[in-house]
């Protein structure tokens, strides 16, 4: 061999020996995620009737986080960000199964950089990510079922493992035939407890044990294959829930999630705790983890990311708060907000008057909601059962969660809690300028002045001319304070030509009964505005003028026609005239939804359920 290519050869053992000797310095990570359940549903939280063993044994052998939170109630929303590391209020993509487009040159989603720190990439298989302009598996090497060949010969290896077993969908279907004794309960205090309630718990605790059986395979293969020495294990749910009120909904049950981190002696460097099996008290956002995941496998962390690393060398000092969020839901229409230290939780409502539970064709689905609605229906439910069926009435809300774990005690007019109210209230007004709050909108105004300017929302709304963040937010807590003494100047945010100010002018003068301003806004230019207007006509006895006004929005298929279609729901027996209307139209998606169940509340045959909108039922 010449000596030069001894040497060429040499250094190519070298570069391969020093390589091989720093992908064994970096963690593989193993992401076993699940759905839909908050830590009530697992043993090592506190529930005695929990049958989660492996869930509970990995929290012994690692770090259990006591205070993790999602940042949204429902899945593609906080799916949306975890992939980029951006709170999807922050982007558009908070309403659910939207998959409205970001720009994609400017945001990679994290497996990217994973990717070119030389981690081997897989997803097993969830991804819902609800950002249109790039396919959701596009970003990884594998996205299909795990390859564990493939994960024992490329390491280092990030790879996520999703769970179904504990999706909203297995708390469905028969409850009568339960492994799980539905004696062995802890009803929350807003549902009624009647039979198919508890069986639909104990439903969802088989449920459960099924996922932890999967999160078991999963681990017990991970040490079947020696790779358990150099791998940290992770597992969370995507967001909580799962019986009524909780998923979807921002308050505890719906975000406070099962956090758990198991870190092998070789990575000891990482521990958040003296030694394994301690619970970890820091106060953890989802929005914290891809920034914390790339972090820890020393790839490159864009400056774009928006949560704090919790974890490792580079750690970043604890929040005070973890912020939450909810847009639209399927077929309903809500906007609000959640902030939360480690007891108390402020919610913020900028649709107050309408229903926390309102009709959703997939949560109906259970057999606990039927019974819930039942019992309300009948009179049969207490005060605080029957509240969540009633418009809300509240604009802010508080709770003690140390004190009432289900969140129905309203601490918000106590005096006592004056301090903890403005804290909160005021560092939600700080994050959502921080983060570009893109909820201040109606949906359908939000995605049609991103069009008519030809950018993304993401983009709309970090330009203060096409999107003045500020005056909107001033606007909306001055409509939220429902107070006389603001008429004057919610008259002339409804002449202002920012149709999100005149929005929040019209929402004022509804929640103040000016009729005046109904008549004023009726031909407004942006058609939730004039939806809004004759609401209030309608509910203020001007019922003529209203009905013609919605009608028009029907017939000619407004694109605020969801909105619409809500509003006659909320009206109750005034819609009952533009009924025939709704059953003339051809709608699709979650306008069929609302079609569908709004027809024979009224007493008119709805159409037969299309094959699309059949499937898309099937999702969350």
């Amino acid at each position: 061999m010449h000596r030069r290519n001894f040497i060429q050869t040499g250094a190519v053992a070298a570069t391969l020996a020093s390589a091989h000797a720093q992908s064994a310095q970096r963690p593989n990570i193993l992401w076993l995620t699940c759905e839909d359940n908050n830590i009530n549903w697992v043993g090592c939280y506190g529930n005695p009737h929990a049958n989660t063993p492996n869930i509970d044994q990995l929290a012994r052998d690692g770090f259990q986080y006591m205070h993790a939170f999602a940042s949204a109630p429902v899945c593609a929303p906080s799916r949306s960000t975890w992939i980029t590391g951006i709170n999807a209020i922050s982007m558009g993509t908070h309403p659910m199964r939207s998959r409205y487009d970001i720009p994609h040159n400017l945001i990679q989603y994290y497996p990217d950089h994973l990717k070119a720190n030389g981690y081997y990439v897989g997803n097993d298989k969830k991804t819902d990510y609800n950002i249109g302009g790039r396919d959701d598996k596009a970003c990884w090497d594998n996205p299909g079922k795990v390859d564990w060949d493939a994960l024992k010969k490329t390491q280092p290896f990030f790879q996520v493992i999703n769970s179904t077993q504990s999706h909203e969908s297995k708390a469905f279907g028969d409850v009568d035939h339960t492994e799980h004794n539905p004696a062995n309960t802890q009803l929350r205090k807003y549902h009624p407890d009647v039979p198919d309630m508890r069986k639909n718990y104990a439903h969802y605790h088989d449920a459960m044990k099924k996922m932890d059986a999967e999160i078991g395979a999963s681990l017990a293969k991970l040490k079947e294959l020696g790779l358990a020495k150099n791998t940290i294990v992770i597992h969370n749910s995507d967001h909580g829930g799962v019986l009524p009120r909780s998923k979807r909904y921002i308050f505890g049950s719906g975000i406070h999630c099962p956090l758990i981190i198991r870190i092998p002696p070789k990575f000891k460097a990482l521990w958040p705790a003296k030694t394994p099996g301690m619970k970890v008290d820091r106060l953890v956002s989802f929005v914290d983890m891809p920034k914390t995941w790339l972090s820890i496998t020393g790839s490159n962390v864009p400056g774009y990311m928006q949560g704090n690393i919790f974890l490792g060398g580079k750690t970043e000092p604890e929040k005070e708060f973890h912020f939450a969020f909810r847009g639209r839901m399927d077929e309903r229409n809500e906007n609000a907000r959640a902030v939360c230290d480690k007891q108390f939780l402020y919610i913020r409502n900028y649709m107050p008057y309408v229903p926390w539970m309102q009709h959703l064709r997939y949560l109906w689905n259970m057999a606990a909601t039927q019974a819930w609605v039942e019992q309300v229906e009948s009179g049969k439910a207490n005060e605080v059962q029957s509240r969540f069926f009633k418009p809300k009435g509240w604009t802010e809300e508080l709770y003690d969660m140390h004190k009432d774990p289900d969140n129905v005690d309203n601490l918000i007019d106590n005096p006592e809690y004056a301090q903890i109210i403005g804290r909160m209230r005021g560092g939600l007004r700080v994050w959502q300028e921080r983060v570009y709050d893109s909820g201040l909108l109606p949906e359908s105004e939000m995605v049609k002045r991103a069009a008519d300017n030809d950018t993304t929302i993401y983009e709309m709304v970090r330009n203060r001319t096409l999107y003045n963040l500020p005056a909107l937010l001033d606007a909306a807590d001055l409509a939220l304070e429902k107070d006389p003494a603001h008429l004057p100047s919610l008259g002339r945010l409804r002449s202002s030509p920012d149709a999100g100010l005149r929005y929040w002018g019209m929402v004022g003068s509804f929640l103040l009964d000016d009729q005046k301003a109904g008549f004023q806004s009726l031909e407004d230019e942006s058609h939730e505005v004039r939806a809004m207007a004759a609401w209030l006509l309608i509910r203020t006895g001007e019922k003529e003028k209203g009905l013609q006004s919605l009608s028009a929005l029907l017939s000619e298929k407004s694109y605020a026609s969801l909105k619409v279609l809500n509003i006659l729901d909320w009206m109750g027996d005034d819609a009952k005239s533009l009924i025939p209307i709704v059953q003339s139209m051809d709608y699709s998606n979650y306008e069929a939804r609302m079609q569908e169940y709004l027809l024979p509340k009224f007493g008119l045959k709805a159409p037969a359920p299309e094959k699309k909108n059949r499937k898309k039922s099937k999702t969350k």
